[in-house]
């Protein structure tokens, strides 16, 4: 009787998620992070630390230079402006096709074997 029990309930437990579906289709964002879904989520927080990585060191170095050189505020302005463009490349790298990384012949290509 336990197993006839015990097939019943995961039956019925089936058929009612089921159901639960049907009629909720909420329910599924409430559904935990798939694979994927981590994925695009971690690609996401590592695009936005290396955005701000990026203007932050920029704006370090600009500052330290203005405030060791004196000349208020020249630097801070031009490594703002590279640190933002630092980062703006570094989430380009990060979000390009993988098709871009294979090896094409080019200018740059070495000799062919």
């Amino acid at each position: 009787m336990g197993k006839e029990t015990d097939s019943s309930r995961q039956a019925f437990d089936r058929r009612l998620k089921q159901a639960m579906d049907r009629n909720n289709p909420d329910r599924a964002a409430e559904a935990p992070l798939q694979g994927s879904d981590i994925t695009t989520v971690g690609t996401v927080l590592r695009a936005g630390t290396e955005m701000v990585a990026g203007l932050a060191v920029g704006v370090a170095m600009g500052w330290g230079l203005d405030r060791w050189l004196g000349c208020r505020p020249v630097f801070l302005i031009l490594f703002s402006l590279l640190g933002g463009a630092a980062g703006v490349l570094n989430v380009w790298r990060l979000v390009r096709p993988q098709d871009a990384l294979e090896d094409k012949p080019g200018p740059h290509a070495g000799p062919e074997r």
